[in-house]
């Protein structure tokens, strides 16, 4: 157990961006309300997963739908009272703490600025160790959780209680909700015990998050940025796959996702490659010189050449220096379940999931 600060909130949000594989919403909106809560209502109290009452309730607080969007429409923080009232008339229960659905730009922030405005504690766990775009691609649905009953509400005063008979369908009708509430909305789902939370959630989440912060907002630290990306690299088993510069980028937001694909051409020690990343929300595959170099689960993300920070999706510009990194995904995604849910293949591309580390192997190989 211990407070948050707002230096630590600030570094939460940087490392969320870069395990949110370049998805998750904008973390800087997330940090500007989360801060602002803090500052208003007082730190946040963060409790390792373990330290939870074994029956007590808790649920993530989130935003579904495009990210792109969210830029320019983000809640106003009542949402989450109705959503987390609306569950918990429901279930005839207090929820007793909350924490991120996700590890990932503005939906690792909209928790803090939950707890803050309610007192409720944060638990260091997310559902996937990353940021994905679907609502059933959760580690709970892998330990056989629901998603409902789902509470979602938009920053008008609408809201729905879902109840549907599987995660794919919540997904599904959800995402049709969202796009009729201006295609972002604010979800209140999974409400598990915490045992459960326990059992099946990603550990230690928020605290990895704070220290992959603490090394970018550091950077000048280090005697150059090459060895601040190596300290980056040691503390999340990364690889450096590219350093490249943005040569052309597609773009479009369709059924509440965004849509896109990055041309990269290689620079420094990737000079005369070629990189080809596609995504929805978040990067999904990425091509080097046309072969496969990392797919999802594992986790694609852009870092500023110069100032190590992470970008996502929806800052992506053309003539922007970047490093590709690979990180691996939680064990719990490596199972054949966890490849059917969230692999290359779900996505509708021809190809076997292979972990990024064997597949930086061959980069090197070829090289």
């Amino acid at each position: 157990m211990r407070k948050l600060s707002v230096n630590s909130i600030k570094n939460i949000a940087i490392g969320a961006a870069l395990l949110g594989a370049g998805g998750g919403g904008n973390p800087y909106i997330g940090e500007l309300m989360a801060v602002s809560a803090t500052r208003k209502y007082g730190e946040v109290t963060l409790l390792n997963v373990d330290e939870v009452e074994s029956e007590a309730l808790v649920v993530p607080a989130s935003m579904m739908g495009a990210p792109s969007v969210q830029l320019e429409k983000f809640p106003n923080g009542q949402e989450f009272y109705k959503a987390f009232d609306l569950l918990e008339k429901r279930l005839n229960k207090k929820i007793a703490a909350t924490f991120p659905i996700e590890a990932g730009g503005v939906n690792s922030m909209i928790p803090i600025m939950v707890a803050a405005k309610t007192g409720l504690p944060l638990v260091d766990v997310d559902s996937m160790g990353r940021a994905l775009p679907e609502l059933q691609m959760s580690t709970f649905t892998l330990y056989g959780h629901t998603a409902t009953p789902m509470a979602i509400v938009d920053e008008k005063g609408n809201g729905a209680l879902l109840e549907t008979i599987d995660n794919v369908w919540t997904e599904k009708i959800a995402r049709s909700i969202a796009v009729d509430m201006g295609a972002t909305a604010t979800v209140a789902s999974y409400p598990l015990t915490g045992k459960d939370l326990l059992e099946s959630g990603v550990k230690g989440v928020i605290t990895l998050c704070e220290k992959i912060g603490e090394i970018i907002t550091n950077v000048n630290s280090y005697s150059t940025v090459a060895q601040a990306l190596v300290a980056l690299l040691d503390l999340t088993n990364g690889f450096c796959f590219m350093e490249a510069k943005i040569v052309d980028i597609k773009h479009t937001t369709k059924d509440g996702f965004n849509f896109g694909k990055v041309e990269l051409e290689g620079l420094g020690n990737s000079r005369n490659k070629n990189g080809e990343v596609e995504f929805q929300n978040e990067n999904i595959i990425f091509k080097l010189n046309g072969e496969v170099a990392i797919t999802a689960p594992d986790i694609i993300t852009f870092l500023d050449i110069e100032s190590l920070n992470p970008i996502t999706n929806e800052e992506l510009k053309y003539g922007k220096r970047i490093y590709v990194l690979g990180v691996p995904c939680s064990d719990k995604w490596r199972t054949p379940a966890g490849i059917k849910l969230v692999g290359p293949r779900y996505f509708h591309y021809d190809v076997d999931y292979q972990p990024v580390e064997d597949l930086f192997k061959k980069v090197k190989e070829l090289n």
